[in-house]
């Protein structure tokens, strides 16, 4: 059996997020957190390290991981 690594990039798990709140099961208002439920928990410390770096806290709301656009200078 071979064991595959998926990379959690941001616009991944901001793609994972809408999925669950288009499901109902997850909500806007709940914490970055609650993701943990719905990912494997092997890599959950992946998707941590990746929140980190783009600047989001697990106490987060998800409408924040949701509705922050990149803004190009120019």
């Amino acid at each position: 059996m071979v064991d595959t690594v998926v990379k959690y990039n941001i616009e991944y798990i901001r793609e994972k997020a809408v999925q669950l709140v288009n499901q109902g099961l997850i909500q806007l208002n709940q914490p970055i957190y609650v993701l943990c439920k719905y990912l494997p928990y092997r890599d959950w410390l992946f998707v941590e390290l990746e929140l980190e770096r783009n600047e989001f806290l697990l106490r987060d709301c998800i409408i924040d991981l949701l509705s922050r656009e990149k803004w190009s200078e120019g």
